[in-house]
Formats: structure tokens, sequence, C-alpha cells
């Protein structure tokens, strides 16, 4: 069985609290976030929740719940999952 989902793909940081999208790409330069990222485990085909936008992004992957930054944020592309 395979998950539903749509073409629709965005940065994680125009993701609304609740939605859920799959890693499609990580799209920086900066070797720091590029680090961050994958000490995080966040790549292509990660799952991701967002759970809050502001103050601080909140997502969570897998059981794991994470703080990121804007600038993070918005250096992932994901694929959005409907429902």
């Amino acid at each position: 069985m395979f998950t539903a989902f749509t073409v629709m793909g965005c940065s994680l940081e125009l993701l609304k609290p609740g939605e859920k999208g799959i890693v499609t790409v990580c799209k920086t330069q900066d070797e720091i976030i590029r680090k961050k990222l994958i000490a995080m485990g966040i790549k292509t085909g990660t799952s991701i929740i967002l759970e809050q936008h502001f103050p601080a992004f909140v997502i969570k992957a897998g059981s794991l719940s994470m703080t990121i930054d804007r600038e993070t944020a918005r250096a992932i592309y994901v694929r959005v999952i409907e429902g």
C-alpha cells in the first residue's frame, strides 16, 4: 500500500500547521544548514509534519519533534500530502 500525494510542492516555510509533506529536495549552498539537516536525519523521502509556524518552526519527523529556524525551513522542499 502506498501513501496518496499531490504534485503540489513547496518550501516547508509555506506549509500551515498540521500539514504534512515528504521531503523532495534540500536546496541550500550553506554548508552549516546542510550539516544541520543531515544531523537531524532530514533527507529526501523523509515524512514531515509542520506542528508550529511561529515564533519558531516546529516539525515532526517520525517520532521526533524538532525546532528549526526560518532559513532552514526555506531550504527544505516538500511534496504536500493530502489528509
